[in-house]
């Protein structure tokens, strides 16, 4: 049991079980057994935190149901290993050296050190954060429904939104309170503080911490940080811009509302494109132009170490650095004054690859199970599957039962990685002692 099979029987295991409460008579509200399709299939959508449904979940799961995805979103969302080891520490065991491999290679951190107090961080970061949102939400749901279940409506979208699932138990996500400003600057600033990475937030909190406590010792941030901060930026103002003007006379999504709320609506479904699976307008009633952006955010995702999926900011970020030194005719990567490891920028070769053929293929088998369905409805369903991100222009309960099935591996392998699944399959890599001569060969 290597650390990659380990990661990925554990995600199975958080599936099947919750496949299995899922499925039970409690879990629905019509007191029956529930539908071992649906079962399966929200249970990975809810473990591997993307939020595609076959169903309606605020009124085909009981209370007890939705406590289960729930808790399958908290699990999934902090990751199996970070879970485990949770949990390792609540009964007082000690952290082996297998535990913290696991750790440092679901995490993607260089350091063996520190593992405890790690997961503790993310936990209690967790927490703040989810209790901020919830406080947050409940003034607003607590005027529409009444305190019992506006209290559970703000805990569910308040884990939902931060850990980037895109659960919500209202029919229309979040469409009916699209012209509301302070529930979509709630749930984005969770989408987005999930979607940065752990690491991220606990550097800018501890280089917070050193100004106020009037250390003037200068605190250099990570080159991680300036490339997770700068390209979330910068995809989170050139997806509001392009929104904000492809849709700004349909008369389905923005057309009909006044500039300032085009302007809102535009930013909400910018954010939730590249991580969660909320919506505050008609995904199906986009534009072609839109749905081709959205796609394109959606395969970036979020960054790493976070709970959103995707090929993540760095990798993007180092291809596009890659790239440019080699039109000015340079064989180092550099960023911010920085040189990237050559491994780095191999893995990140890898993971556009791997990524790319996987959408490829899924798109491929969905077409050919659903010809009924348009290229740009199932392009976008495989994405989405693919990124964990959870939109969808309303296919989803219309695919066939093996296109299903695809969408259920789909966000599983999604979830744990390309790299990490196949490092599950294969084992790990035999060192070798064999050097083998360089050769050139004609490039573009």
């Amino acid at each position: 049991m290597t650390v990659p099979r380990t990661i990925c029987l554990g995600f199975l295991v958080l599936i099947t079980v919750g496949t299995l409460l899922l499925t039970l008579p409690i879990s629905t509200t019509d007191q029956g057994w529930g539908d071992p399709l649906v079962a399966l299939f929200t249970s990975t959508s809810a473990v591997c935190v993307t939020g595609l449904i076959v169903v309606d979940t605020g009124t085909y799961f009981s209370t007890f149901g939705e406590a289960t995805i729930l808790a399958l979103i908290q699990v999934g969302g902090l990751g199996y290993m970070t879970a485990n080891t949770f949990l390792v520490l609540l009964l007082g065991r000690r952290l082996g050296l297998k535990e913290r491999l696991a750790i440092q290679q679901s995490m993607d951190n260089s350091a063996l050190a520190g593992g405890k107090s790690l997961v503790l961080s993310i936990i209690g970061m967790t927490l703040v954060f989810e209790l901020t949102g919830l406080f947050c939400l409940y003034p607003v749901f607590s005027q529409d429904y009444g305190s019992g279940y506006s209290l559970w409506l703000s805990v569910f979208h308040s884990i939902s939104a931060f850990n980037n699932a895109g659960f919500s138990l209202f029919e229309d996500s979040i469409v009916r309170y699209a012209l509301n400003p302070w529930v979509n600057i709630v749930i984005t600033l969770l989408v987005i503080m999930g979607g940065i990475g752990y690491q991220v937030i606990m550097e800018f909190l501890t280089w917070l911490r050193n100004r106020l406590a009037g250390n003037r010792c200068r605190n250099l941030f990570s080159l991680n940080f300036k490339i997770v901060t700068s390209t979330t930026a910068v995809l989170l103002v050139l997806g509001t811009l392009a929104f904000f003007v492809i849709e700004y006379p349909n008369p389905s999504t923005l057309g009909a509302v006044d500039p300032q709320h085009k302007l809102l609506m535009a930013w909400f479904q910018s954010v939730i494109a590249r991580t969660a699976g909320f919506n505050s307008i008609d995904i199906g009633a986009m534009g072609n132009a839109s749905l081709f952006i959205m796609i394109a955010l959606m395969f970036i995702g979020a960054s790493p170490g976070s709970t959103g999926g995707g090929i993540k900011t760095t990798t993007i970020r180092i291809l596009l650095a890659a790239t440019r030194m080699a039109l000015q005719g340079k064989e180092q990567v550099l960023c911010f004054r920085r040189q990237i490891p050559a491994s780095r920028v191999l893995k990140a070769i890898a993971v556009v690859v791997g990524s790319g053929l996987a959408v490829v293929s899924v798109t491929a088998l969905l077409a050919i199970s659903n010809p009924n369905l348009s290229f740009i409805d199932v392009l976008f369903e495989a994405v989405s599957a693919f990124a964990t991100v959870g939109l969808s222009t309303g296919i989803t309960a219309d695919l066939s039962v093996f296109g299903k099935y695809v969408i259920i591996f789909t966000m599983y392998l999604g979830r744990v990685g390309v790299l990490l699944f196949m490092a599950s399959l294969l084992g790990d890599p035999k060192p070798s002692s064999v050097q083998y001569p360089e050769e050139e060969l004609l490039i573009g």
